[in-house]
């Protein structure tokens, strides 16, 4: 069962992974995260406690955001940060904007509504951007037993567009509408997590599912390990999105062999994943955090593969959301 934008879900330990082998993340407080307006909470001044909220443990988000909270408390002094295991982007800006986080990741498009404050989000969030940390691309999997191979097949299927409170539901359901379903009425819907929608496309129960992530989700992983994977191609719907919504939105491709027997590059719509806190963050403590991330990619590439995309000369290149000061101050200080 999954929770509600507004009910995040309940907090998860991580242990550090070789940055802090002794620190312990200790959990925070879910709670009712409101409904997506702004305001609510304390700034984050320097230093201190801070919530990371990142995603489910099947996808990136978790591990990734979890290296990076070990990385800034063993770095930052006097800085421990806490990950919050979410329904990723749109729970994510409604937890930064009621002041339970103050740091999340976020996919393009939902970073894109909230400071717009359009769709979910009733008014424009108080946010800003550390940079573009890695491309999320859109899969769109099942089996060989399924027989589909388009996402015209999915029409009359049951199909996990992401959990509810994702970014993945959102992009699913712009793809499909793109390919001319309707993803309310033309798809029986089972809104899972990536890890849950795995499980469910074993035991036969859901056909296919939608997962936006970096490359290679760990779910998707053991899928590949354990079925004849099939990814859908979504990158021919890539530009109309774009015209439709926002240039967040673009093609490009999961390279062959990311995933076991999956012999082609498979094209796909994509989208930045970036980093966002709350605009009343501290400028030194931006640039701190930022600085410290994209010196330490290293560090950060024995947490996950997708650390490999931090690059601080395209990092604060994003065009709808304004990049935090200190932010930016790193960003020309090595420009």
């Amino acid at each position: 069962m999954t929770s509600s934008p507004n009910s995040p879900r309940p907090v998860r330990r991580l242990l550090g992974t070789g940055l802090a082998a002794a620190l312990l993340l200790t959990a925070c407080g879910g709670g009712d995260s409101g409904g997506g307006g702004a305001g609510g909470g304390e700034a984050a001044a320097p230093g201190g406690p801070l919530t990371f909220a990142t995603g489910g443990t099947g996808g990136v988000y978790y591990p990734y955001g979890g290296g990076i909270a070990n990385l800034l408390s063993s770095e930052l002094e006097g800085t421990t940060v806490t990950v919050q295991e979410t329904n990723a982007s749109v729970d994510n800006m409604q937890l930064l904007a009621s002041g339970q986080a103050q740091m999340a990741f976020a996919l393009g498009d939902v970073v894109a509504d909230a400071v717009n404050g359009e769709n979910t989000f009733t008014e424009p969030l108080p946010v800003c951007s550390l940079g573009n940390i890695y491309n999320n691309f859109t899969h769109v999997f099942t089996t060989a037993a399924t027989g589909i191979t388009t996402i015209e097949d999915l029409r009359g299927r049951r199909v996990s567009p992401g959990a509810v409170g994702s970014a993945s539901e959102v992009t699913a359901d712009r793809i499909m509408q793109a390919a001319g379903l309707d993803p309310q009425a033309d798809i029986e819907r089972a809104q899972l997590g990536v890890a849950e929608t795995v499980a469910a496309i074993q035991d036969g129960t859901v056909d296919a599912g939608f997962w936006s992530g970096g490359l290679p989700t760990g779910a998707i992983v053991e899928l590949a390990n354990n079925a004849d994977l099939v990814l859908i191609p979504t990158g021919e719907y890539a530009d109309a999105m774009a015209e439709q919504y926002g240039d967040y939105y673009f093609a490009d491709e999961i390279p062959a062999d990311t995933y076991e027997g999956q012999p082609e590059a498979s094209p796909q719509v994509v989208s930045p994943n970036i980093l966002v806190v709350r605009n009343d963050m501290d400028e030194q403590l931006q640039e701190d955090i930022t600085r410290t991330i994209f010196e330490n990619q290293e560090q950060l590439l024995t947490v996950h593969p997708a650390a490999a995309e931090l690059d601080p000369a395209t990092a604060g290149e994003v065009g709808f959301i304004e990049t935090c000061p200190g932010a930016q101050a790193y960003f020309d200080s090595v420009s």
